[in-house]
């Protein structure tokens, strides 16, 4: 599926450069980039602060930060879940921060189709991938993470392994890229998917109060169609400040930019284009004069906070930015279409 660029299309309102210099000015000429200067690094919202330094065209800074990562990965595959001034500080191992290099790693083969880069980079994504499944349940699901002391955590969450689902995707799209195809990921894909899908009760952590545990699986696409739309409409009044944004949390009045950038990345993945565009109006003057935009806000009194200046926030909203308007090839990263077009040969009972 062709993704085609409109950046001429974009609001007044949101200047791209500024927002990816916001995210570039923070990162440590390591290559590591940390939530904020002088705040910690996780492997998640790292590989999101990649993605977004590329759609700003920082190709260069955001390889930097593959290589930091690459610098750091443990020998069965994981991630410590973060780090400190470069150091490792929650020795834990968590699944999901370790699972989603392999969506930032294909989003840099959409953005630039260098093979050779994947080529360099398929033994991290090799043991990442090794280390996730060893953590898949019997049904499907997805265990949470290994403690510091290597015991496992059964804890499972749906928006966890809902986010290993797209990334289990853009593994198997890698693996057949690279002619090197594993059929054992397929597989574990197409379980984890039935589990989303039809066996929500091994999730045994609800998280149902948080924005995330709603739309993640329209995100990842393990939900589509007339599914992805009916768990949209139960669930909108619940998280959504009309005029404002999404709450992180059903039952405090605080509003996110990087939830609500999510749910426009869902709603443009699913082909609601028009609604995406409205929720993503919502915040675009939600940023600081620099043109970075804010973490979130309180309502009705309207209070910025936290103020800090988060990488990963604003990296989010350039991939929204870029789901809804094609400023880079890889604006279909998330799009239900593209994935069921099946370019990349991947296998999940989802369409």
């Amino acid at each position: 599926m062709e993704v085609k660029t409109a950046k001429q299309s974009l609001p007044l309102s949101l200047d791209t450069e500024k927002v990816g210099a916001s995210i570039l000015a923070t990162q440590r000429e390591s290559g590591e980039i940390p939530w904020c200067g002088g705040d910690k690094t996780d492997p998640w919202d790292m590989v999101e602060s990649i993605m977004g330094l590329s759609i700003a065209g920082h190709h260069a800074a955001a390889r930097r930060g593959f290589a930091w990562l690459k610098e750091q990965q443990l020998e069965n595959g994981a991630w410590y879940a973060s780090y400190k001034d470069g150091l490792p500080d929650d020795r834990t191992q968590d699944t999901n921060m370790t699972a989603y290099i392999a969506t930032g790693l294909f989003h840099d083969w959409l953005l630039t189709k260098d093979r050779e880069f994947l080529e360099a980079y398929w033994p991290v994504l090799e043991k990442a991938m090794a280390f996730i499944l060893d953590m898949q349940a019997p049904d499907g699901e997805i265990w949470w993470a290994r403690s510091p002391e290597g015991k496992l955590d059964p804890m499972c969450l749906l928006t966890g392994s809902s986010s290993i689902f797209m990334s289990l995707k853009c593994a198997c799209a890698i693996a057949f890229i690279l002619g090197k195809p594993s059929e054992t990921w397929q597989n574990a894909l197409t379980k984890l998917g039935h589990a989303i899908r039809h066996r929500r009760h091994v999730f045994n952590v609800s998280k149902s109060r948080y924005s995330m545990d709603w739309f993640y699986p329209v995100l990842c696409g393990a939900l589509t169609g007339q599914e992805a739309q009916r768990r949209m409409d139960k669930y909108w009044k619940k998280f959504i400040v009309e005029g404002m944004g999404v709450r992180c949390v059903s039952d405090n009045p605080w509003v996110t930019m990087a939830e609500t950038s999510e749910l426009v990345l869902a709603l443009a993945a699913m082909g609601n284009t028009g609604q995406a565009r409205i929720v993503f109006n919502w915040i675009l003057d939600r940023r600081y004069e620099d043109g970075s935009f804010w973490c979130g806000f309180t309502f009705p009194d309207m209070v910025i906070w936290p103020e800090d200046r988060l990488t990963w926030t604003n990296a989010v909203v350039l991939m929204a930015a870029d789901a809804l308007y094609g400023i880079t090839p890889a604006a279909g990263l998330f799009d239900h279409a593209f994935w069921a077009d099946n370019p990349y040969g991947v296998v999940t009972d989802a369409f």
